[in-house]
């Protein structure tokens, strides 16, 4: 079941974020194919979360997991270390978002359940601090479509197109080993985030293999 956090204020916000397309290359912000990629997440009652979501644009939404994507929830210190690799010496990311202090990573149907395992089976897994995979059967609670200044869920890397590349859970392994292998080396290099702002538009999207 889709549910969309309580915000009032209607927009017409889909003219919006077309009319912002052209020109921008802001990785932190939704763009109109990315929203109808998100709102896909409510299966059968898309149009009814589009419909919503135009109407809330500067609300979160709880959306399902399972289906259009898995989400593995790290500590983001981790998370900004395993980002690093995947930009820096991999394929880059899906979306990712920042919610309650944690790091969410969009991946593939399936890598909730398969990640897990994975772990359990590499050499480095016991040093990885364990994520949590929501899947199949959970929901979480999506950044607002607009950037905004309150203490929210903020967008790091935001949904860009209707077909993102989200990494499998191999991927997303890679990225754990190479940043304990990288901490355990004490491989010190300067992060490509910016410490004073954690949302900002730091990605080169057009990188991405």
């Amino acid at each position: 079941m889709t549910t969309w956090l309580r915000d009032e204020t209607p927009h017409d916000i889909f003219r919006f974020l077309r009319q912002g397309d052209e020109g921008r290359h802001q990785t932190a912000r939704v763009t109109a194919d990315g929203a109808a990629w998100l709102a896909s997440a409510a299966g059968g009652r898309e149009g009814a979360a589009l419909t919503r979501w135009e109407s809330r644009p500067a609300s979160p939404a709880a959306l399902p997991c399972g289906t259009v994507f898995d989400v593995v929830n790290v500590d983001p210190v981790f998370g900004r270390r395993m980002l690093d690799r995947l930009w820096e010496e991999g394929p880059g990311s899906g979306p990712v978002a920042t919610h309650r202090g944690r790091m969410m990573l969009f991946a593939a149907p399936g890598t909730a359940q398969r990640l897990p395992a994975l772990l359990d089976w590499e050499e480095w897994g016991e040093a990885v601090p364990r994520p949590l995979c929501h899947g199949l059967g959970d929901a979480v609670t999506v950044p607002a479509l607009v950037p905004s200044d309150s203490a929210g869920p903020r967008w790091l890397v935001a949904p860009d197109t209707r077909h993102p590349w989200l990494p499998g859970p191999e991927v997303v392994l890679w990225a754990c080993v190479r940043a304990v292998r990288a901490a355990s080396a004490a491989d010190v290099r300067v992060s490509i985030f910016p410490p004073a702002d954690p949302g900002a538009n730091v990605y080169d999207v057009s990188r991405r293999r």
